[in-house]
């Protein structure tokens, strides 16, 4: 069964507000309507439960575990299977790439941190695709992930984005590591954990370094419609897109630009802004292969005992500055690095 208060959407409420208020999308419009509908459905409580594992017993299954599901443009899930490990492409574009982009995600974290799968245990990678008529959404749902085609008039499919498929399997990831709580600032530290893993998943299937990587979030989501490149950019958060139906995004760079707010649990998905800066800030000072410098630290922060449920910015900016000094020394390039780039964004910490 799905569990209501884990679901985490890729596409902000304030995005699909927009959306359904444009007169010029009807289609658009509609999809985006009936996605907000949803969300608020399923919005989640001010509180989670932690699960915070504390070992695991037995021999751990580290290969691929992955489903696809098609739910043909029902929202029953998790639909008919259509795919298993190790069976060949479908042919269908969106099956194939969840496919392929959980394959990417797990090998990211096997690789880079010797996490085997979300929880750390193997657990099954599964996912439905064709979830309802013209979703406009993506979203982890505490045990899938469940994708939508787009309206084809704003967004096209959400396969086709990378680093929307690892941040979904990232807030998996949180779920069983730090489990912070999303409301506020906990909330948007959740989001912006999702936003850097995300972004590293594309980063290391793609070899790139962090002078080559875009920093975007969701790049080749919208259509030729919009006015935009992506849902949202760590390199200059605020400028992923500026269109005359949509608005400016409202994201924030630094806390002078902090948005208080009781929506979208205190504005989970607007003031990520804020810390996804600094990591881009870190990742580009320390240079190099960004899932070796930062992603580093902050996967030692976001594991680390420290890290507690409702961490706010300065706590996890401490934990950040603890893990840099304990992996690469106190005073060290990477350990200024992260200090300099949480003051930049305007969170202080007594370090």
């Amino acid at each position: 069964m799905t569990a209501p208060d884990r679901i985490r959407s890729v596409v902000p409420p304030y995005l699909l507000r927009a959306v359904a208020d444009a007169a010029e999308h009807p289609r658009a419009a509609a999809a985006a309507r009936t996605a907000l509908g949803e969300m608020t459905a399923v919005a989640a409580p001010k509180r989670e439960h932690r699960v915070r594992p504390q070992g695991v017993a037995g021999t751990v299954d580290r290969s691929p575990q992955r489903t696809i599901a098609d739910a043909a443009g029902g929202t029953t899930l998790p639909g008919r299977v259509v795919r298993r490990e190790g069976e060949p492409d479908t042919g269908d574009a969106a099956t194939d790439e969840a496919y392929a982009g959980l394959g990417a995600t797990h090998a990211f974290w096997l690789d880079v941190f010797g996490r085997a799968s979300v929880d750390g245990a193997g657990l099954p990678l599964d996912a439905t695709v064709h979830y309802g008529q013209d979703y406009d959404n993506a979203y982890w749902d505490g045990q899938r992930m469940v994708f939508g085609d787009g309206d084809g008039e704003v967004f096209n499919r959400f396969t086709i984005a990378l680093d929307v498929i690892g941040h979904e399997l990232a807030h998996g990831v949180t779920q069983y590591t730090a489990d912070l709580t999303y409301e506020g600032q906990s909330g948007a530290l959740n989001e912006s954990v999702s936003d850097v893993f995300g972004s590293l998943v594309a980063q290391y299937t793609a070899g790139q370094t962090v002078d080559q990587a875009s920093w975007l979030i969701g790049e080749g989501l919208f259509t030729d419609a919009v006015q935009g490149v992506a849902l949202r950019s760590m390199r200059a958060p605020g400028t992923a897109y500026d269109d005359p139906v949509l608005g400016k995004d409202p994201q924030p760079a630094t806390m002078a630009g902090y948005v208080q707010t009781t929506e979208d649990s205190g504005g989970v998905h607007v003031n990520s802004g804020i810390p996804n800066h600094a990591f881009y800030l870190a990742a580009t000072a320390i240079g190099g292969r960004a899932w070796e410098g930062a992603g580093a630290v902050w996967w030692d922060a976001l594991t680390s005992p420290s890290t507690t449920a409702g961490i706010d910015f300065a706590g996890f900016a401490g934990v950040t500055l603890d893990a840099a000094s304990a992996r690469f020394g106190a005073g060290s390039t990477e350990w200024t690095a992260v200090r300099d780039a949480w003051r930049t964004v305007g969170v202080h910490t007594a370090s």
